[in-house]
């Protein structure tokens, strides 16, 4: 009997249901950059009446990529993204979610590099008079560059930066400059040999740093939302 006036007691208790979340208009994402060390991320305000396509193209400008790759977003086992692969369409508003303080979602860009970024809702907020949405408030360090290979290749570029090879190079074009500063020409470079190797050297340098990253630059990066060049990416790029 004890048990079943428990059972009772239980039923009649009223079930403690979630709040909702706040009818803010502005939601503060912090996206990060998985699967590279050190993490790239950035802080951002967007409209929580963005769509999931204008997110993509915000993403974008705000981790330096080029737009011209497939990507996805995936929210609560729904793949949302390009139409190449026959997801759900991305023109879906933020707010249709309710995300909550704390709540994820994952956006991969480049199905062949598969580039995994994590989203978490940090806080809602009221909109500022004037102010004009979106707005990176936050980040550190540089993305990858377009086309590095992923993860693994942007880890192999970085080693190829700083590796023997590199400072050899460095060294042999050291050398034919200092020539031409002590002699006050570039005749060192009349031997075709010299130059041969002065040039090859010259081109692997200017290929690796091809796939030096660009330093993050909040100022930059609001400049160019203010341009609005997040709008024409969130449509695939054709090169």
């Amino acid at each position: 009997m004890a048990i079943t006036a428990c059972r009772e007691t239980m039923a009649r208790r009223p079930v403690k249901k979630p709040k909702p979340a706040p009818d803010l208009p502005i939601l503060q994402l912090k996206v990060r950059l998985l699967d590279i060390s050190p993490s790239a991320w950035r802080r951002l305000l967007v409209q929580a009446s963005t769509t999931l396509q204008e997110l993509h193209g915000i993403l974008q400008v705000a981790l330096g990529w080029e737009g011209i790759h497939l990507y996805r977003f995936d929210l609560r086992a729904v793949g949302y993204g390009s139409t190449e692969l026959a997801l759900v369409s991305p023109r879906v508003v933020l707010d249709t979610f309710r995300l909550r303080i704390g709540g994820k979602l994952r956006y991969t860009y480049d199905m062949g590099a598969f580039w995994r970024h994590e989203l978490r809702v940090e806080d809602r907020l009221a909109a500022q008079p004037d102010a004009v949405y979106p707005v990176c408030i936050g980040g550190e360090h540089p993305c990858p560059p377009e086309g590095c290979g992923g993860p693994a290749g942007y880890r192999e570029r970085q080693d190829d930066l700083v590796g023997w090879d590199a400072w050899e190079d460095l060294a042999e074009m050291t050398e034919v400059l200092a020539a031409v500063a002590r002699d006050r020409t570039t005749a060192v470079l009349d031997d075709p040999d010299v130059r041969d190797r002065f040039e090859r050297t010259l081109a692997r340098t200017r290929a690796r740093e091809r796939f030096r990253p660009k330093e993050f630059s909040r100022i930059q990066i609001n400049e160019r939302f203010r341009a609005e060049e997040h709008k024409p990416l969130m449509h695939q790029q054709v090169w």
